[in-house]
């Protein structure tokens, strides 16, 4: 690798912001207990959140990964229908009284304008809560 790319690696590098994470590699969505993570993701501890109550539990887990949003759909297309999860509708899936998104939310206008952008990682949403 020229040296300057090197450089130009490492500078990008020292600006993306550090997260809190589990290494995808084996693990699963925290409070979904069947639902794999997909190796590349890696958990951001800060943003989960749990909470069940009569109707049904509501949990959200964000991961991020330097990933494409379409490999991430495709593994989830052909990983959720194993798990008894029915298509209902993009980036939607259903199953036993549960509503689960997948959602791929767009970096802030802030974060898109700076230089950490350019290593920016994908971040994938869960949302798991009932139908």
């Amino acid at each position: 690798m020229p040296p300057r790319t090197i450089r130009v690696l490492a500078a990008l590098l020292a600006f993306c912001p550090a997260v809190p994470a589990q290494a995808g590699e084996g693990g699963f969505v925290p409070g979904i207990g069947d639902l794999l993570l997909m190796a590349g993701l890696a958990l951001d501890q800060r943003q989960a959140l749990k909470f069940d109550n009569p109707e049904g539990r509501i949990v959200e887990a964000v991961a991020v990964g330097p990933i494409e949003a379409e490999s991430v759909r495709s593994f989830y297309a052909q990983t959720l229908p194993q798990l008894g999860w029915r298509a209902a509708g993009p980036d939607r899936w259903a199953r036993d009284g549960e509503a689960l998104a997948l959602e791929f939310p767009a970096p802030t206008p802030a974060a898109a304008r700076s230089a950490a952008a350019e290593c920016c990682r994908l971040t994938v949403r869960f949302r798991l809560n009932p139908l």
